[in-house]
């Protein structure tokens, strides 16, 4: 019973009946208070005796009034008739409100029923289903669909993490089974092994270490980018492009690819300087690990009109026009690439970076002689896209 007469059904019918019950009530007190003086009704207060005779013989006795009196009598009578009556009707008008309130709250309050019962059977693994109100529409309609868009983000998100939680297990899986049986075959099964397959089996296991331990450091960056805003300063973006050329002048040179700079000078930006410079550094190892022995990476920046750029330019074997609008996605595989995928989360981050700036990524690129991937960001008076073209 506590819970009926706390649901909103419930007081919609008793407001829908008050209101119904207080209007019906003024109008008829209206009516009463209006007849009664009209008419001005009163009882018989003075009365007289009136014989009745026949051959001046006396044969019976009337009580007789005035004839004002009497009118004011009968009025009276009629508003004694009309309280009575209006009375009994206002009874009959409250049940009948309580029936009629109940069934249109009711009839009111459908489709909020009908978004409770699918929302209450949606579940976290499954987001699937939706509401998808009809009829007119209504501010219940635009809460349905409100509702379902909800539903959709969440859907998206769940499906994006889903798909990220899966990759990064294979992923993480390759470089351990490496690890296994590296040390399956040198250490536990084989201890008779030679110092040089000890030292071939640790060169694998520190590359397969290594490995895992890049990605586990991009799934931070991509949980951290998502948890958390981005800690505006004034950065300098030649700055950037050459403290991130200077974190992989190391790995460059062991893969013997020579690293040159054509960065301008007052390039300030608004932004995250640590996004921006992994943003670089990410661009910059993928150049690196596909630029053959002697090649160049280059590490520019510049401006152009309403944009600022950092590009990073190789001479790998470069990406097709298909593969180019693929490349930034999470664990990208390439369509004949058998087991071995073409990108992990390094690129992926790179464009959660500059789109979390306001900015865009680009790839230009030509197969057999490199690519050249560009970061524009937005000056305050851009009105426009960034240019197609690469800058350099």
């Amino acid at each position: 019973m506590r819970r009926l007469t706390q649901s909103i059904r419930f007081r919609l019918t008793v407001l829908y009946s008050t209101l119904l019950f207080a209007l019906a009530a003024t109008a008829l007190g209206v009516t009463y208070v209006a007849v009664e003086r009209a008419t001005d009704p009163k009882p018989i207060t003075k009365q007289f005796q009136a014989a009745v005779v026949k051959r001046d013989v006396v044969i019976d006795r009337l009580q007789v009034a005035e004839v004002d009196q009497i009118e004011s009598a009968v009025n009276f009578g009629t508003l004694q008739t009309l309280r009575n009556y209006s009375l009994f009707a206002l009874a009959g008008l409250f049940v009948a409100s309580l029936g009629i309130g109940w069934v249109l709250s009711g009839r009111a309050l459908r489709p909020v029923g009908a978004i409770a019962r699918t929302t209450r059977e949606i579940q976290a693994t499954d987001l699937s289903r939706r509401i998808r109100l009809g009829g007119a529409r209504d501010e219940l309609r635009d809460l349905a669909d409100t509702i379902d868009s909800m539903l959709d983000r969440l859907d998206e998100a769940f499906r994006g993490q889903r798909e990220l939680i899966d990759d990064a297990s294979h992923e993480l899986r390759s470089p351990l089974a490496v690890i296994r049986a590296n040390l399956d075959a040198s250490l536990v099964e084989a201890p008779e092994a030679t110092p040089e397959e000890r030292a071939r089996a640790i060169a694998v296991i520190d590359r397969a270490a290594t490995r895992m331990s890049r990605l586990v450091e991009d799934l931070l960056a991509t949980a951290r980018r998502d948890a958390e805003g981005l800690a505006d300063t004034d950065v300098d973006l030649g700055a950037v492009a050459r403290e991130a050329g200077e974190e992989y002048a190391t790995v460059a040179a062991a893969s013997q690819v020579f690293l040159a700079y054509d960065v301008r000078p007052g390039l300030m930006h608004i932004g995250d300087h640590d996004a921006l410079r992994r943003a670089v550094g990410n661009l910059l190892s993928n150049a690196v690990r596909v630029s053959p022995e002697g090649g160049t990476v280059t590490v520019a920046a510049g401006a152009a009109p309403g944009w600022l750029w950092i590009a990073v330019a190789d001479h790998g074997p470069g990406i097709t026009t298909d593969d180019q609008a693929r490349v930034f996605d999470r664990f990208w595989r390439k369509p004949d690439g058998g087991r071995d995928r073409r990108t992990g989360l390094g690129l992926a981050i790179v464009r959660q970076i500059v789109e979390s700036h306001g900015g865009r990524v680009a790839v230009h690129s030509t197969p057999s002689r490199g690519s050249t991937f560009v970061i524009w960001l937005p000056r305050p008076n851009a009105d426009g896209p960034p240019p197609d073209q690469s800058p350099i």
